[in-house]
This record gives C-alpha cells, sequence and structure tokens, in this order.
C-alpha cells in the first residue's frame, strides 16, 4: 500500500478515517441524551481499536452536536487525545432564523466566521487545537487575503496545526495557496463506486464520453503533484453495495453489487473491505473517510488494509460500476 502524503504532517495517522457525522442523534436541536455519548464512547474504543486514529468532524455535523458528544468523551478521558488526530470544517452555515428574519444555507469564508467556527469547535470538542482545518465547500464571495488572515491567527495561536480544503477544484486550491503560507494539505471529495466522476475525468478526455463528466479536470493531478492528501467522503455509498436493499436500483447498482459480493466471497473478506480497498488501490493514496457508526462495519471497513486489489480486479470494479465500456 502506498504511503499516503498525509503522513508528512502527521506521522502516525491512520490510513482509514472514522467519520463522526452520525453521532449525536440528529439533525435537530433536540437535547443529547447519555445514551448519545455511550455512542460516542463506543464509536471511538471501536475505532481505535481498528486502527483509526483520524476522526473526521464539521461545525455543522447534527447542528453541532457530533462535536459535542465527542468533546464528552475526551473530557471524561482525556488521556486518549494523545493517541488521536482531529479535524473539523468550517464554511457551511445552515438555514434558519437569524436577527428577526430567515436566512437560507450559504457559504462563509470570512476571517470573522472561520475564527468564530474553530472557536466553537474547540469549545464543544473540549480540545486546544484542532490537527486539521479544512474549508468545507467553496464560498463564491470568499476573500482570500481574509482566509489568510485567519489562518494565520490560529496557527500562531496554536489552535489548529495543519489546514485543508474540502470539496475544491485543483484550480481552486492553487488561487487559495497563492495567499496563504500555510500549505493546503488536504482535499476531501466525494468519491466513490457511485462518484467516478474523478476517474472519468482522465480516461474521456478526448472522447464524447467526456461531455458528460461532471469534474474539473486535472484536480485529482494537482492533489497528486502538491503532496495534497485526497480524502473520499460519502466512499460507501451509503451502503448501496454492501448490503442495504437495492431492489429498485438500476442495472448498473445491481451489477456493481454483485460484482463486489463476488470478490469479497473470493477473497473471504468483507464488502466493505473490497469499496474500500478499490479506492485505496488508486496510486493518488486515497484515504477514504468511513461515515457509519455501527460497530460491526466498522470492523469490516478495517479490513480493506490486509488487501491488494489486482489490475484486472480493479478495471473489473470500475467497468462495472460506470455502466458501459472503456473509450
Amino acid at each position: 500500500m502506498n504511503p499516503i502524503p498525509l503522513t508528512q504532517s502527521l506521522p502516525s495517522v491512520s490510513r482509514i478515517i472514522a467519520g463522526c457525522m452520525g453521532l449525536g442523534g440528529g439533525w435537530n436541536h433536540d437535547p443529547v441524551t447519555p445514551e448519545h455519548i455511550a455512542q460516542a464512547h463506543n464509536f471511538v474504543d471501536v475505532a481505535l481499536e481498528n486502527g483509526m486514529t483520524l476522526f473526521d468532524h464539521a461545525d455543522i455535523y447534527a447542528r453541532g452536536k457530533a462535536e459535542h458528544v465527542f468533546g464528552q468523551v475526551l473530557a471524561e478521558r482525556p488521556a486518549i487525545r494523545e493517541h488521536l488526530f482531529l479535524q473539523s470544517k468550517c464554511g457551511i452555515r445552515m438555514e434558519g432564523a437569524e436577527r428577526g428574519r430567515n436566512v437560507p444555507k450559504r457559504y462563509d469564508f470570512s476571517k470573522q466566521w472561520i475564527l468564530h467556527s474553530v472557536e466553537n469547535s474547540l469549545s464543544r470538542l473540549k480540545t486546544d487545537y484542532l490537527d486539521l482545518l479544512l474549508l468545507h465547500r467553496p464560498d463564491s464571495l470568499m476573500e482570500p487575503e481574509e482566509i489568510a488572515e485567519a489562518f494565520d491567527q490560529l496557527k500562531k495561536a496554536g489552535k489548529v496545526r495543519h489546514f485543508g480544503v474540502s470539496n475544491m477544484s485543483g484550480h481552486q486550491i492553487k488561487y487559495l495557496q497563492s495567499f496563504v503560507d500555510q500549505p493546503i494539505v488536504v482535499n476531501q471529495i466525494e468519491m466513490s463506486l457511485t462518484r467516478l466522476d474523478w476517474l472519468n475525468d482522465g480516461v474521456s478526455f478526448n472522447h464524447n464520453q467526456g461531455h458528460s463528466v461532471s469534474f474539473v479536470p486535472g484536480t485529482v493531478e494537482y492533489c497528486r503533484s502538491h503532496n495534497i492528501q485526497l480524502q473520499a467522503w460519502g466512499c460507501l455509498s451509503q451502503g448501496m453495495f454492501s448490503g442495504r436493499d437495492i431492489s429498485d436500483k438500476d442495472e448498473t447498482t445491481q451489477a456493481t453489487a454483485h460484482q463486489v459480493a463476488e470478490m469479497a466471497q473470493e477473497m473471504d473478506v468483507s464488502r466493505e473491505a473490497i469499496i474500500l480497498a478499490w479506492l485505496m488501490r488508486h496510486p493518488a493514496a486515497i484515504q477514504p473517510v468511513v461515515g457509519t457508526t455501527n460497530p460491526q462495519r466498522i470492523r469490516a471497513c478495517s479490513g480493506a488494509e490486509q488487501i491488494t486489489l489486482s489490475r484486472e480486479q480493479w478495471y473489473q470494479l470500475y467497468v462495472t460500476a460506470r455502466g458501459e465500456r472503456l473509450p
């Protein structure tokens, strides 16, 4: 398995990331319960037992409750903080009532909001610093000079150690990096057997199939050539290929699920392990974000590090998931 670029910043970071979006209950304003905190304890234990040391948060997950329950775990067991890495994201502001009027969901990379978000995340997580801060989704009104000021302030204060982005193209990262002194070390984008445009961008160049690709060309190559860690969100396709009922799905989805199941049986591993191993076989050394809080599925995912798909197996899954032969 290829070493991942992120180890240059976090030497002992895990290859697979434990995604925390499912913690804290629903995306509502209901209070956190003891059951939610107990779930967070169990989630952290199972993740660490299976070698996952990087935990992925965002300030909006469960409207802040995901960070809150994770913080309760750290408050009750402060000694584990040195054995794990925390990353969180900021920049998405949810719809709701503010100052007597309704406002829409929007993006905010202003210096004031970045600093405000980080302070709130640190407070909820009960920690003095984030190992990584990611800007969640591109803000059309961003002023890169403000981002640079916010990053400088957070770095000097010791509140954030490393910085990254999420859902950005190579062009956007290059532009932002020209203003920011700290290296951008992560780009988290959606990559999976159901989200293939990051691959189709390359193989469909100079072919009619390329007209249907919705991905900014060169993003993967830019990240690879600048040692930017690619992280994959949505990598398990919401269980589409690992046991979920897909009787109402199209022929391509069902064929892909069958292919995954066959490979899992042949290699005597879980279907989750095959799905993640497919991503991890790519030479970009992708870091999957596993979004489940189910202990059994977390254990199933950890098996991906024990196998390596052959070139033929990798392409078999890719072509099946594409639903059409390569050009």
